[in-house]
C-alpha cells in the first residue's frame, strides 16, 4: 500500500508537465462468479457458500497518448482491485477467501471533449491473488488471465469525468485445496461492471 501511495503522489507531482494526459480513477462495482464453477465448488466442498458474486473497489492510474489528433487517444492503465471476503461453511468448519487483482490494460479512447460523452475499448491481462484460511491454515493461489473492457464516460470538466465500464475476464478460475478439501470457491470468469470517477491532470 505504501508503494501505491508513493506512485500516486509521483503522478500528481509530474502531472503539470503532461497536462491532461494523466488520469486517476476510483471505481466500485460488482461481478458474478461463474455459475458452473460455483456448482462445482458446492459439489466438491459441500456446505454453503456465502456468495455467488463479488463486489470490489479499486484505484487506477492512466496515461494517454494523442494519436493523429486530440480526439483519438491510445491509453495505458494499471490499477488494483480489492474484492469482498468470500466464505464457505460446512458444519463447524469455516473457510474464508481474501482476493485482490492487478489489471493492466491497453485501450483506444475516442475523446468527445468537455461536457460530452467519450467511449473506449481495450484488452489486457490481470494478475489475481487469493488466500484461503481455515483454522490457522492458509493456502495461496495466484494466476494471470486475459480480459477485455469497454466503457463510456461523461466529461463534466477538464478535470473530472464519471463513467461506466464493463469487463470480461477469460479463464479466471482459482482452484485451491485446504484441510484436505480441493475445489473452487471463486471464479471471476465472465462479466463485471463498475462505476468510475476519473480525475484528469
Amino acid at each position: 500500500m505504501k508503494k501505491l501511495i508513493m506512485t500516486v503522489l509521483a503522478v500528481l507531482l509530474v502531472a503539470p508537465a503532461f497536462a491532461n494526459n494523466w488520469g486517476l480513477g476510483l471505481r466500485g462495482g460488482f461481478g458474478e462468479d461463474d455459475p458452473k464453477a460455483m456448482k462445482e465448488a458446492h459439489d466438491n466442498f459441500g456446505g454453503d457458500l456465502t456468495q455467488a458474486g463479488y463486489a470490489f473497489m479499486g484505484i487506477e492510474g492512466l496515461y494517454e497518448f494523442n494519436l493523429n489528433d486530440e480526439a483519438n487517444k491510445l491509453g495505458l492503465k494499471a490499477g488494483i482491485d480489492i474484492f469482498g471476503e468470500n466464505e464457505w461453511k460446512r458444519g463447524g468448519t469455516k473457510v474464508t477467501e481474501d482476493t485482490f487483482a492487478i489489471p493492466l490494460t491497453v485501450y483506444y479512447r475516442r475523446d468527445g471533449g468537455v461536457q460530452a460523452f467519450s467511449w473506449y475499448g481495450g484488452a489486457g491481462v490481470t494478475f489475481i491473488k487469493s488466500e484461503l484460511e481455515s483454522g490457522g491454515v492458509s493456502e495461496k493461489e495466484d494466476k494471470w488471465f486475459p480480459h477485455v473492457v469497454a466503457g463510456a464516460e461523461y466529461r463534466f470538466s477538464r478535470l473530472f469525468a464519471l463513467g461506466l465500464e464493463g469487463k470480461y475476464n477469460i479463464d479466471a478460475k482459482l482452484e485451491k485445496s485446504i484441510n484436505g478439501h480441493k475445489g473452487v470457491i471463486s471464479d471471476h470468469s465472465g462479466f463485471s461492471a463498475a462505476i468510475i470517477a476519473k480525475f484528469y491532470f
